[in-house]
């Protein structure tokens, strides 16, 4: 799989996981925070789909004109996070976690254990993307 590929898949698999918490967390209830915008819209439309690999995100994007317009919105915001954080780091995930087998999450393990070695723009997107609730949640 590729780098970017790697890097999109571990960067929609952090806005899931939130996405999948606030859905869990709000089980039968309507999706009122900003922690549960995508959680009504996720157990309606994805939750036979076993989480992990950026399946739950495809599935939501599969569906995107079904959506509530503030999920699309937080899945929109979360794409463009993504596109950044992937533009900054691209050149750094390939020279320092090349050899390294994506999914669950390597890419970003390799870059954080590589963090005082990252170019400050990967590094500055990096520490953005870990604090951003527009991606994490």
């Amino acid at each position: 799989m590729k780098t970017g590929k790697a890097l999109l898949i571990a960067a929609c698999v952090t806005l899931i996981a939130g996405i999948g918490q606030a859905s869990a967390q709000s089980a039968g209830r309507s999706a009122k925070g900003g922690d549960r915008v995508c959680a009504e819209d996720a157990k309606k439309f994805c939750s036979k789909v076993r989480p992990g690999g950026g399946r739950v995100y495809q599935c939501m994007t599969g569906h995107e004109n079904e959506l509530a317009p503030a999920c699309r919105e937080r899945l929109t915001a979360a794409k463009a996070r993504y596109d950044e954080f992937a533009n900054a780091c691209k050149s750094d995930a390939e020279k320092y976690c090349k050899g390294i087998r994506a999914g669950a999450g390597r890419i970003l393990s390799c870059l954080k254990g590589r963090e005082s070695d990252l170019t400050a723009e990967c590094k500055a997107q990096f520490g953005r993307t870990q604090r951003d609730a527009t991606v994490t949640r």
